[in-house]
């Protein structure tokens, strides 16, 4: 059995606190759709982090975040030995933190976010396709999230 056929709970310590934020504290251990469960636990950390986090402090977290995914999700996925494995979302939280930024929290800008995050993330148009294709590593594995997450941002901005 290969490490891409292994369940992901046999891949991922949840002791591990790189792991554990890997994958999004478990949500993408989910065997359907992680990347859309990982997705879903970013709507409730990102409405307590808007609600008592200043914008530019929310701003500031969102970059921390994104930069320490480089690290979290690179170290996750060559610890498991698959690349971008879909049980890392780590990325996912990002990208949907940055698809959030200076918009109003409310039950329909959280599900337009999810909804357009998620559509981006997984058609991939240009230049995220590209960017998930030629670049590797653990900014590879982020690079496509912050961008489906940026192309959500402008999006959002159009809508509300």
């Amino acid at each position: 059995m290969t490490m891409e056929q292994k369940p992901a709970h046999q891949l991922f310590n949840m002791l591990n606190p790189v792991h554990f934020l890997a994958v999004g504290f478990g949500s993408g251990l989910a065997p359907k759709a992680p990347g859309t469960f990982g997705t879903a636990v970013a709507v409730p950390l990102f409405v307590l982090c808007w609600t008592f986090l200043p914008h530019s402090y929310l701003v500031a977290l969102t970059v921390v975040m994104a930069v320490a995914g480089v690290y979290i999700c690179g170290k996750a996925a060559e610890d498991a030995g698959v690349h971008d494995h879909g049980a890392i979302v780590w990325d996912e939280i990002v990208g949907f933190f940055i698809c959030m930024l200076g918009i109003t929290v409310n039950w329909m800008t959280l599900l337009v976010g999810f909804l357009l995050f998620r559509f981006f993330d997984i058609v991939k148009p240009w230049p995220i396709k590209l960017a998930d294709q030629r670049v590797s590593g653990g900014f590879g594995i982020m690079l496509d999230d912050v961008l489906a997450g940026f192309m959500a941002l402008a999006a959002m901005h159009i809508i509300f």
